[in-house]
């Protein structure tokens, strides 16, 4: 492989703040060639400050409408490769911090194994902890019970990977990661598609992991980098409520699983009816612990 020139795409939205504290974390890091900070149409004053930042390492684009996470990070992927001249692009949420370590850690894996398209850290979750942010794709039914609160935890290990799996490994293979933080091969990701633009939030890391797959490309997690993401902040801070931000959930799924899994229509009904149930889940929740 010719010398790598990494990018790294930032998209935010009503999030100066939190995207120019990342910005100024990595901006003196070697690895990177450029940062590529998208603002997907913000309501406030963050393009005009995070055009502040802008010098000879860091661009700022201006999407002209909000139309959701793949399609503004698909903006920032298509201006590295194509303008910038990138080669690799870390994709990265502004609530994310990591050490140029960790982007070496990741750029090795695309050295040494062609057939790669993506590579992700290990994520440190500031609420939860170290996770586990690979998983297989899942058939209908296990799509639908890793959603519901209660069945993702009674049937959690019939979802995920076994612990067996990732022990005494430093990287496994995986169909999906975490879109918070990952590095993709610009030329594979845009031959590939990027991401389905018609889904505005959730499921896009599924919907990466599928064209991954069907493409022959495979999706590599490291186990001895991490990286640390602030739980959802960006995301909380545009869908306050835990019922908006479900029902977005569920809008998204609908679409993966109409064309992507290609479900018939007692399926779709069956996913209906078990959503209407996650809802009142939550509802019942929030009331007995409000």
């Amino acid at each position: 492989m010719s010398l790598m020139k990494i990018n790294c795409v930032i998209l935010n939205y009503n999030d100066a703040d939190t995207t120019g504290k990342l910005v100024r974390q990595i901006r003196e890091y070697d690895s990177l060639n450029q940062i590529v900070v998208v603002d997907n149409a913000s309501t406030d004053d963050s393009a005009e400050r995070l055009k502040e930042l802008e010098d000879e390492k860091v661009v700022v684009l201006a999407a002209e409408s909000n139309r959701g996470y793949g399609a503004g990070n698909n903006l920032g992927v298509e201006y590295s490769f194509q303008i910038s001249g990138a080669t690799h692009v870390i994709i990265a949420n502004p609530d994310t911090s990591f050490t140029e370590n960790c982007i070496l850690g990741m750029s090795k894996v695309f050295y040494h194994a062609p057939d790669v398209g993506v590579v992700a850290a290990t994520m440190e979750d500031a609420v939860y902890g170290t996770h586990r942010n690979g998983w297989p794709l899942r058939s209908f039914t296990k799509e639908l019970l890793s959603m519901g609160p209660v069945s993702r935890r009674l049937f959690g290990r019939l979802l995920e990977y076994p612990e067996s799996y990732y022990q005494d490994k430093t990287a496994v293979y995986v169909d999906a990661v975490h879109g918070s933080m990952l590095m993709v091969d610009g030329a594979v990701f845009t031959d590939c598609g990027g991401y389905d633009e018609n889904i505005f939030l959730y499921q896009e890391e599924a919907v990466l992991g599928w064209k991954m797959k069907q493409a022959g490309y495979r999706t590599v997690l490291l186990l001895n980098c991490r990286y640390l993401h602030e739980h959802s902040v960006s995301i909380g801070k545009t869908y306050q409520s835990q019922i908006a931000r479900q029902q977005l959930r569920h809008d998204s799924t609908m679409y993966y699983f109409k064309h992507y899994l290609h479900i018939n229509r007692l399926q779709e009904w069956i996913a209906r009816a078990w959503f209407w149930v996650i809802l009142l889940e939550i509802r019942v929740a929030g009331m007995v612990f409000h």
